[in-house]
């Protein structure tokens, strides 16, 4: 009996809910820690990071109206795919990070569980960061958090699932849509992502993901007139400090670079630098001489 040959895996974009090549038709190499090719990857063009924000757009609308509870289902299921495919991840995670099996797979288990743990936020955020403010006179004055709106997302180069997840979680956990540029030398484990994404309940265009060289793609998503916010997570500093400089022209709001330990419990602080506070105001009427008008 012939040996059979072996069937290599295609990895294409995720935008907009499908998976196109890269519009320029390029793609570059993909090679584990020690330089064996892996695979070829989609070198995502301008093009694509604005086709990238016109699905983002267009999915805000639905994303932001659902409930919070709504969302944190959705996020779960999310959970539930990556646990169907734990192995592939696993694999995919060893070879990107030259990491041994086991090691690889406790990466790969503390990423679900990161879902997971954002997926729980989705309906209890608004209590931490909203309330009602005390003010005088005859008004209730209430403060609740709303998404900012699609977030350029330069995933860290180093940790290409967890750290991935940990960046792009709390940006959809909001309310907000996605744009995420993957790491550059590991893009695989974030092209599968997208994969798990198209297969589970998140809507398309919530989370696009693009592959290729991290400055030709976050250079036209940090100066887009169409995206609200940008964390530079995966940016060097002095590409951070260029694209800051074109993060201004609309005012977005920008998540700059920090040393962070991806393994670690995060914080409230990725939720919070991606949502607004809206400050109503509701007339009571008159206060009476109790002190009441009810």
């Amino acid at each position: 009996m012939s040996d059979r040959l072996s069937v290599f895996k295609t990895y294409k974009l995720y935008v907009g809910g499908k998976f196109p090549r890269s519009e320029s038709g390029r793609v570059y190499e993909v090679t584990d820690a020690k330089g064996k090719w892996l695979a070829n990857a989609p070198q995502s063009s301008r093009k694509d990071a604005r086709d990238a924000v016109v699905a983002a757009r267009k999915a805000f609308g639905g994303w932001s109206g659902a409930t919070a509870y709504n969302r944190g289902q959705v996020l779960y299921r999310v959970a539930e795919m990556l646990e169907g495919r734990r192995e592939q991840f696993v694999r995919e995670v060893a070879d990107a990070e030259g990491l041994s099996k086991s090691k690889a797979a406790a990466v790969v288990d503390a990423t679900i569980d990161r879902w997971v743990w954002y997926a729980g936020w989705t309906d209890k955020i608004a209590q931490v960061v909203g309330g009602a403010n005390p003010v005088a006179g005859p008004f209730f004055n209430l403060s609740s958090p709303e998404p900012t709106g699609v977030v350029a997302v330069l995933a860290p180069q180093e940790s290409s699932f967890l750290g991935l997840v940990s960046v792009v979680a709390p940006v959809i956990a909001t309310g907000n849509t996605a744009v995420v540029v993957a790491s550059e030398k590991a893009p695989l484990p974030a092209l599968s992502l997208g994969e798990v994404l198209a297969t589970s309940d998140v809507p398309g265009g919530v989370v696009n993901v693009l592959s290729g060289r991290t400055a030709e793609i976050a250079t036209p998503l940090a100066a887009h007139q169409d995206v609200n916010a940008i964390d530079l997570a995966g940016a060097d500093e002095p590409l951070a400090k260029e694209l800051e400089i074109a993060a201004a022209d609309n005012l977005k709001r920008v998540l700059r670079p920090q040393p962070v330990d991806y393994s670690e419990t995060p914080g409230t602080d990725r939720m919070t630098a991606f949502l607004e506070t809206k400050t109503v105001w509701h007339p009571t009427g008159s206060l009476g001489a109790s002190g009441s008008s009810y």
